[in-house]
């Protein structure tokens, strides 16, 4: 299955088990405690927030911006942030994050569990994407899986993307992009792009806070 295919499986997933989506929050402490660790980062001014699902994070970034830009591409999840957000300034925009490039910069860029779902071949044009969307001076943040985290996938063997096989609580079966970065080789790797990096584990997670070349997308 070539990256393509995948993503549009993955995609797939996503708009499926959008009623699903929260169970995780709402049954792993971990994740509970990950979500309050959003007061102690540097989040400041007007954040965009990439693949932001049902919103879990959304409410909370607003909380702490001048202003939220949301973009995921499944409208059945986006429907569940508008509703779950009350601030009036978020905002939300359906997009292909593989596509979209955003037509203005931001003080922040967040993501929460999405730079897993990247193909590895596709990386290099996410961070540049990325770092196009950031004003000067500006950070990404993000948090995501680590290593320690395949226990919990059906992950599948000798596939050319790494990729891992979700079911949806009616018994569909779905393959996903499902990188597990360790955190010293994904800071060795935007290092070597030109990044600034500091990433902290947290649990089976890590914490990214990360600034690019200075530059870059200008």
């Amino acid at each position: 299955m070539d990256d393509d295919a995948l993503l549009t499986e993955q995609m797939a997933y996503y708009r499926a088990g959008a009623a699903e989506y929260d169970q995780p929050y709402a049954e792993y402490e971990d994740l509970q405690r990950l979500l309050a660790v959003v007061d102690e980062l540097p989040i400041a001014g007007d954040v965009l927030e990439l693949a932001c699902g049902t919103g879990q994070w959304t409410t909370l970034l607003a909380a702490r911006a001048r202003s939220v830009t949301a973009v995921d591409a499944a409208a059945e999840v986006l429907a569940l942030a508008r509703a779950r957000t009350a601030s009036p300034t978020a905002q939300f925009l359906q997009a292909d994050l593989f596509e979209w490039q955003p037509s203005r910069r931001y003080d922040t860029v967040f993501f929460a569990f999405w730079l897993s779902h990247v193909p590895p071949t596709r990386l290099p044009d996410f961070w540049k994407t990325v770092a196009a969307a950031l004003a000067p001076g500006g950070k990404a943040i993000f948090i995501d899986d680590g290593p320690a985290a395949a226990a919990y996938e059906e992950v599948l063997t000798n596939q050319p993307t790494p990729t891992a096989l979700r079911r949806l609580d009616g018994g569909s079966r779905y393959r996903i992009v499902k990188v597990f970065h360790d955190a010293r080789a994904l800071t060795d790797h935007l290092t070597a792009l030109g990044w600034s990096v500091r990433i902290r584990s947290m649990a089976g997670n890590f914490i990214g806070t990360v600034e690019p070349p200075t530059d870059a997308g200008r």
